[in-house]
């Protein structure tokens, strides 16, 4: 398993930690590390992960909701939803991964941590969200 893949697992679980127990972030985090052994690398990443993905939530959560054809946040699984969370964070902020890697990654996580429908369910919004941010950029690129 790759670096990067490590750190989307490592902030997935930090991630479903701080919404099922409340925990803060650096809690969460510091609890996740001296319980589990990491490279910095790892370590570096998820912790990028989960700081974008709660110093924004609200945001994120709203791209989400947006793309999200007859499903509240409030109803999505919380595996699910923490998947898509750090995905769009991906989508939004880290320019230096391409859009396949961030959807297909976040694909591969949720078949592997959620149900039997998480794939198809993080793949369908995520194409959406990535849509809707690539027509963005090249709007901001042809101004």
């Amino acid at each position: 398993m790759g670096t990067r893949r490590q750190s989307r697992e490592s902030a997935l679980k930090v991630l479903y930690q701080i919404e099922l127990t409340g925990q803060t972030p650096s809690e969460a985090i510091s609890g996740y590390w001296e319980e589990n052994d990491a490279p910095r690398e790892v370590r570096e990443f998820a912790e990028e992960l989960v700081g974008g993905v709660m110093s924004d939530i609200a945001g994120i959560d709203d791209t989400i909701a947006a793309h999200s054809t007859n499903w509240k946040i409030s109803r999505m699984a919380a595996v699910d939803k923490n998947i898509l969370r750090m995905a769009v964070y991906e989508l939004r902020s880290c320019e230096e991964i391409p859009v396949k890697v961030t959807i297909n990654e976040a694909v591969e996580i949720a078949k592997k941590f959620g149900s039997i429908e998480s794939g198809a369910f993080v793949n369908g919004i995520l194409d959406n969200v990535a849509k809707v941010i690539g027509e963005a950029d090249a709007e901001e690129r042809d101004a």
